[in-house]
């Protein structure tokens, strides 16, 4: 190597050392109080967010004559919820998923009734040769690969499809698609009559979905409002032990009896049970 071309190289690498030595502190030079404080150091928490942690959720309690009579203090950890599309989506599959019967079934050759005679010869016909009119080909023959009974359920863990509800009320009470309304219990149990509470709520069932949310079966006042609801169209009733993330997305409306909030509070929060 020739000596100019060696000397470059090592004016080069002791360039670059010191370059290095510059940029590389060791963790003795750094001073101690400034490490302390980056430890120590809190979040900061702004006053719109400390708002929005403390704010209550409330919706109108309406009666059946379509005025605001009340105001009632939802539970925050039903209605007020962080709002988890990916998981409102999983709940929606499994619940679709555990919908289907998985009951279709198709027979095989050895299953499809008909005689086990050959239908012709081996040799001499000129035709193809074959020795079952039950053979695949044939009209009226098996199915190849055709679909049997089978399990399309899937499972989710109970807690998993609890925060999948939660978030889906939380996302139609921050859209406005939640009304309380109070009195459907002493109505008259004639479609009529519901048709017209309905109609002073300002839903129309013929246009959009509605799901109407009711307490328990053994509250006083459930069988009429369930008798006047049950024949009108696009209104649908599911009580509140039953209620699930597809039916409340599936819904453009969800109207809940008075009783039916503190119904949902006790059985999936109070309760414990899904």
């Amino acid at each position: 190597m020739p000596v100019r071309k060696s000397k470059v190289i090592k004016k080069s690498l002791s360039d670059s050392k010191k370059l290095s030595d510059s940029v590389v502190v060791s963790r003795s030079q750094i001073p101690l109080r400034r490490t302390r404080k980056v430890l120590n150091k809190k979040t900061v928490t702004t006053g719109a967010q400390k708002k929005k942690r403390t704010q209550k959720v409330t919706a109108d309690v309406y009666n059946t004559s379509g005025r605001i009579v009340s105001r009632l203090s939802l539970p925050k950890a039903i209605f007020g919820a962080k709002v988890n599309e990916s998981l409102m989506a999983q709940a929606v599959r499994v619940y679709l998923a555990n919908q289907r019967m998985g009951t279709a079934s198709t027979k095989t050759r050895g299953e499809v009734r008909g005689s086990t005679r050959k239908l012709w010869r081996q040799k001499g016909t000129g035709r193809a040769r074959h020795g079952s009119k039950k053979a695949p080909i044939f009209v009226g023959g098996g199915i190849v690969f055709g679909p049997r009974p089978r399990d399309y359920s899937l499972k989710m863990p109970k807690k998993m499809k609890k925060a999948a509800l939660f978030s889906a009320l939380s996302f139609k009470q921050n859209n406005g698609e939640i009304r309380v309304v109070t009195g459907l219990e002493k109505i008259e149990p004639k479609t009529k009559i519901m048709a017209q509470v309905i109609k002073k709520l300002s839903f129309d069932s013929k246009k959009r979905n509605i799901l109407l949310v009711t307490p328990d079966k053994k509250k006083n006042g459930f069988e009429n409002a369930h008798r006047a609801a049950r024949n009108i169209e696009g209104l649908k009733i599911l009580s509140a032990n039953l209620l699930n993330t597809y039916e409340v997305l599936d819904n453009n409306s969800i109207l809940f009896m008075k009783d039916a909030v503190s119904a949902v509070e006790k059985h999936f929060v109070k309760g414990g049970n899904q």
